[in-house]
């Protein structure tokens, strides 16, 4: 009969194959199994079977019932002064838990979920066998009191009564929270209470036990940590700290203070007093007066984050009261030392290296995604943000998380992760707890191990997924969000840069923002205060999160030259983008965007305007990988594909130069950015990056609107047509200013007219040149074809042959100088490498050049000087063409490059610093003088860019004085304006002398 019983019992989930489970079921045991029939005895058998199965471990749940009603019938033996049998005893006892069992639903699910889940419990009950009654459900259907209250106690209680009332409150707790009767919140709190209530009553036997005569002393138990932020959990010490009223009370108080200690300890959990100033080693109890001073002398930011939790506990609430008050205003302020965001960071890192590395993963507490995760993060934005906003200082950690949310601090669904990451991993610790109640934190590695805390978890198999890979999947997943929330929460740049403003400043109340505006030096302070009440006005999240952010970005607009324009410009982008859901997020929550933000619009009109007419562009500055050049084949792809999308030619220009004008705002954020310190992207760029990428952005612009322009404008089958980069563009050195100076070149196909073939190209050229410079809210880009032969009096497209004809027959000194940075861009690219072939005879010349051709080219380098420098323009800080700047450089070296390229290849270059360098490896130029033009060029380059992006229109005259000159030097990394005007004066002039040298060599 024995193997069809094991086939039965299975189903129940007992996992010995039924063979011990037949024992204790059976006739010799509980009696609910009918071995012969193969199943419950009765109905009611069934019923308890059944809860059974729905243990977190049903073998763990039938033994422990089995000794639980062994030990009550042993139990009644010994009362009635029998002899205990050695056998299973059933007697009235047993029969009156049993039937017990059978009626009152609420007693089987309460108690066989207990003995399923608790071994140490169902231990408890076995040694206790009267105390299963406190799980029956009262007369009037209700379940017993499970709020962690220790019931009536004789006053003073004994410690035995305490004892077995704590372990009373702590079973019904167990067993409300395993059978669904409350959440985790409600649990922590009746946990945390019955701390409470036992500190109290161990606190009234210490005073009890005093020796008579002997004053009671005025004591307050502040409960900290888990505790004081009534989230205790089953099994953990009990954090505290002992105040005494004053002096007189410090002798009777440390000796109750010990005491309470030990009673904790016999009673319930270890009292741990080590949160106390100066930890273990400093006295156990300090007056109200030493707390204070020790705080407000000593204390480290650790101790204040400590503080968050404290609240009155036990003994004399009215001074633990006293004593948080007094200490919360340097708790509010602990933010504003300048270590106490790297504090906090680094206490952390050091909890997980702590942590023992062969339980690293399996930690939910401590380790990486673990509960400390969760507090750390939000004490971290309570110390910070709780300044100002009383709304963040609650102890515990689900309510501070859910105030933050409602802030506006942390993002509604970063909070919800949080809170549901919590709540898992405190359900977990729960139950490991639970099991042997042992602190622990630590999910089994063994698989029993896990397969019990799945089942205890709630965990059943689903089709394709066990219920420990459920289990598992649903760990990894909580942990993964849990740490990259902590990193993204913890690591914000924003949290220090909010905790360097002091509080009363964060308060933006209307007479301390004016006060503030008025220090940091806004010219119109009323004006200003007008655009913070507008932000910050009402109580929505929107008002809230400005609120936070405005404070902090104040003192960046405060560091340009202008701050008023600054907030001008905040208000125009929040007012286009309030009501969108990312924008202030995307302030609050990444990175470094929001003082990123600030130093582009306080700092540059250009960027600004670009910013303004695609505010989504704002997303550029949340990722340093944004902030880089993208692949010139990518631009060229992507600029073809979005003008391909539209048969239109006007919505196809429209969508290439929307392209542009974001590729433009991410190269000037990354240019405006790069001199920012910590505002900085991971690879900064210099104004050799920039001009290359201006550059790429200019010939995928032209290659989309050639296309569309050939679309526009059909031609003759096989017109081949390219377009020629000369000037900045050719050399891959353009400038926010620079216009895109090129010429067209086309080759009729065999058969066509000459006639038809040159119109079409015209119609072509034309056509691309009014759709760039068509009125739009984007930058236009200037076509410029003056460098074309015989300039604005020639034919703006000629033919191959025709430049050859006019390069062989007309050509000056002064057009070879400009083909040496002729460059294909776009078009027919083998019509463009036989331009380029046809530009190599000219602009490298064999034999170089005549001393007339020097002469000539010097000459017109005077001219130059003298006749295109603007009137009232100063040489001396005229950037492209003052001495020692930009002309200055580019000439010297492309004499060289028309002297020497036709012998020495390597200076076949189209960039000016490259060709000078290639001249310096050559012997052509002495290495001092090639650094001093490098400097100049570079400087002069520098600061032109910087001058544009400021004014937000283009310029090549360095002020000697003013707001654009502040505005540029901060740009190039700060500093005196005065001292940084001599400074290009110096490199300038010795700019200056170095190109003398090499154009009189």
């Amino acid at each position: 009969m024995a193997r069809p019983t094991r086939l039965g019992l299975a189903r129940y989930g007992f996992a010995d194959n039924g063979a011990r489970a037949t024992d204790l079921l059976g006739p010799g045991g509980l009696r609910l199994w009918d071995t012969d029939g193969q199943g419950p005895v009765d109905d009611r058998a069934a019923d308890v079977l059944d809860a059974l199965s729905r243990a977190a471990d049903p073998n763990l749940a039938l033994r422990q019932l089995h000794r639980l009603v062994e030990s009550v019938g042993r139990a009644a033996e010994r009362a009635g002064g029998a002899r205990p049998a050695t056998a299973f005893v059933t007697n009235a006892a047993t029969d009156e838990l049993l039937d017990t069992l059978f009626l009152d639903h609420g007693l089987r699910r309460r108690l066989i979920a207990v003995l399923g889940a608790s071994s140490a419990l169902g231990d408890h009950l076995v040694a206790n066998p009267d105390e299963w009654r406190t799980l029956a459900t009262s007369r009037s259907g209700m379940p017993p009191d499970a709020e962690g209250r220790l019931g009536d106690l004789d006053d003073p209680p004994t410690v035995a009564a305490l004892r077995k009332a704590y372990r009373i409150s702590l079973l019904r707790i167990a067993a409300a929270d395993l059978t669904g009767g409350r959440g985790l919140e409600p649990t922590m709190a009746a946990l945390s209470r019955l701390a409470d209530e036992t500190l109290a009553a161990a606190y009234a036997i210490a005073v009890a036990g005093l020796p008579d005569g002997t004053p009671e002393p005025r004591l307050a138990v502040v409960a900290m940590g888990k505790c004081g932020g009534n989230e205790l959990n089953y099994v953990s010490d009990v954090d505290v700290i002992f105040v005494a009223a004053g002096d007189e009370d410090l002798s009777a108080a440390t000796t109750v203070a010990a005491r309470l200690i030990e009673i904790g300890g016999l009673v319930a959990w270890p009292v741990d007093a080590a949160l106390r100033p100066e930890g273990s080693r400093g006295p156990l109890v300090r007056t109200l007066a030493s707390h204070q001073a020790y705080y407000r002398r000593w204390a480290r930011t650790w101790e204040f984050q400590a503080l968050l939790k404290a609240r009155p506990a036990a003994g004399d609430l009215a001074l633990a009261q006293e004593w948080i008050a007094d200490l919360a205003p340097l708790v509010w302020h602990a933010a504003e030392r300048p270590e106490a965001v790297a504090d906090v960071r680094d206490m952390r890192r050091k909890i997980i290296d702590n942590v023992p590395p062969k339980e690293l993963d399996r930690e939910i507490k401590r380790g990486p995604g673990g509960l400390r995760d969760i507090e750390f993060a939000v004490q971290l934005l309570q110390l910070v943000h709780g300044r100002v906003d009383e709304s963040l200082r609650a102890p515990g950690t689900l309510p501070a998380l859910r105030a933050l949310v409602s802030g506006g601090y942390v993002g509604r669904q970063d909070g919800e992760t949080l809170l549901r990451g919590y709540r898992f991993l405190r359900g977990v610790e729960h139950r490991l707890q639970l099991q042997q109640l042992k602190r622990t934190h630590t999910v089994p590695d063994d698989p029993a191990g896990v397969r019990w805390l799945a089942a205890a978890l709630g965990y059943t198999a689903v089709p394709g997924q066990d219920a420990v890979e459920a289990f598992r999947s649903d760990w990894v997943g909580h942990a993964a969000n849990v740490r990259r929330l902590h990193v993204k929460l913890l690591y914000r740049p924003l949290l220090e840069a909010v905790a360097r403003v002091p509080a009363e400043e964060l308060r933006m109340t209307p007479e301390s923002a004016r006060k503030r505006l008025e220090i940091l030096g806004f010219a119109d302070p009323a004006g200003a205060l007008r655009h913070l009440e507008a932000l910050t006005g009402g109580v929505t999240r929107t008002a809230a999160i400005q609120r936070t952010l405005l404070p902090m970005l104040l003192q960046d607009f405060a560091d340009a030259p202008e701050p008023d324009r600054g907030l001008l410009n905040y208000r125009h982008v929040s007012d286009k983008l309030g009501s969108t859901p990312w924008y202030l997020r995307l302030l609050r929550d990444a990175g470094p965007v929001a003082r990123r933000l600030a130093r582009v619009l306080s700092l540059s009109r250009y960027a600004t305007d670009l910013l303004t007419r695609d505010p989504e562009a704002l997303r550029l500055l949340a990722d340093d990988t944004e902030l880089l050049p993208r692949p010139r084949e990518k631009l060229l792809d992507g600029f073809a594909a979005a003008g391909d999308r539209h048969p239109d030619p006007v919505q196809a220009i429209g969508a290439v130069r929307a392209l542009r004008r974001r590729e433009l705002f991410r190269l000037s954020s990354a240019d405006i950015l790069s001199h920012g310190e910590d505002l900085a992207p991971d690879r900064p760029l210099g104004v050799g990056a920039i001009g290359v990428a201006l550059s790429d952005v200019t010939d995928a612009t032209l290659n989309a609107a050639l296309r569309i322009a050939r679309r526009a404008k059909p031609a003759p089958d096989g017109l081949r047509f390219a377009i020629i980069g000369m000037g900045r563009l050719g050399g891959y050195e353009m400038s926010y200013p620079s216009d895109a100076d090129v010429l067209f070149v086309y080759a009729p196909p065999p058969g066509c007219p000459e006639n038809e073939a040159s119109a079409a190209a015209h119609a072509v050229a034309e056509e691309m040149r009014r759709l760039l410079n068509a009125p739009a809210p984007d930058p236009a880009l200037g076509v410029d074809a003056d460098l074309r032969p015989e300039g604005r009096q020639g034919p703006l497209v000629r033919s191959l042959q025709a430049y050859q004809q006019y390069y062989a027959r007309w050509s000056k000194v002064w057009e070879a100088q400009a083909l040496l940075r002729a460059r294909f861009i776009c078009g027919d690219a083998s019509l463009g490498a036989e331009f380029e072939a046809l530009a190599d005879g000219v602009r490298y010349p064999g034999g170089g050049l005549t001393r007339e051709q020097v002469i000539e080219i010097r000459r017109i380098k005077a001219r130059v000087e003298t006749e295109r420098l603007p009137r009232g323009a100063d040489p001396n800080t005229h950037t492209k063409l003052g001495r020692g700047g930009l002309t200055d450089v580019e000439w010297a070296v492309q004499l060289l490059q028309l002297r020497y390229a036709h012998e020495v290849p390597e200076l076949r270059k189209t960039r000016t610093l490259e060709a000078l360098d290639a001249e310096t490896e050559a012997g052509l130029v002495d290495r001092a003088d090639a650094e001093a033009m490098t400097a100049g060029w570079t400087l002069a380059a520098q600061v032109r860019n910087a001058l544009t992006l400021v004014r937000g229109r283009p310029t090549d005259q360095l002020p000697r004085h003013g707001p654009e000159l502040a505005g540029a030097v901060l740009l190039l990394g700060g500093g005196d304006p005065g001292e940084f005007v001599d400074r290009y004066l110096r490199l300038t002039r010795r700019s200056r002398a170095a190109m003398e040298r090499v154009l009189e060599s």
